[in-house]
């Protein structure tokens, strides 16, 4: 890439969204984190992830899911925060979980008129190995449906990745 053209480029700031970021948001985070690391694209995406609820803020992603990335490769760096009207201004796509968050996060954009807002779409419509909409929560399962949501994740992530990149 020519000097002009990196000059040019902009770094894209992507939110991951679910309910109280420590299982799926953070997990979508650290997967699309491991993706960009293995093509080397880090310096082109600002990644953070962040919940529609304030119950967990301060503490690290759930074990089990931190566990569950870690088997796999992926690091799960965030600590738990709630979304901000700011955060609508400074990430330019916001990919929520599930449609109660999706509403959420819409309802607070619709809250404010604001010229520059962030496109807020579901992760799963990135997805291109399943026809579900929504991201399970694997809070109360069993340790499978971690599993199933890194699943999920990696094959949206991956989808999100081709199609911005």
């Amino acid at each position: 890439m020519c000097a002009a053209c990196r000059l040019i480029k902009m770094v894209q700031g992507l939110l991951f969204v679910c309910l109280g970021n420590i299982c799926r948001s953070p997990a979508a985070e650290g997967v699309f984190l491991n993706l960009i690391k293995l093509q080397g694209l880090e310096e082109n995406y600002k990644v953070d992830s962040a919940g529609t609820g304030s119950w967990h803020v301060g503490n690290p992603a759930d074990s089990r899911m931190r566990n569950a990335a870690k088997r796999r490769g992926i690091d799960l760096p965030s600590i738990s925060r709630q979304i901000t009207f700011n955060d609508l201004q400074t990430f330019d796509l916001i990919l929520t979980m599930d449609n109660e968050n999706l509403q959420v996060v819409k309802a607070l954009a619709s809250k404010h008129v604001v010229d520059d807002c962030a496109n807020i779409r579901p992760i799963l419509s990135y997805a291109k190995k399943t026809d579900l909409i929504e991201v399970p929560d694997p809070y109360y399962g069993g340790e499978d449906g971690f599993e199933k949501v890194l699943d999920l994740l990696e094959d949206a992530c991956q989808g999100l990745l081709s199609e911005i990149n």
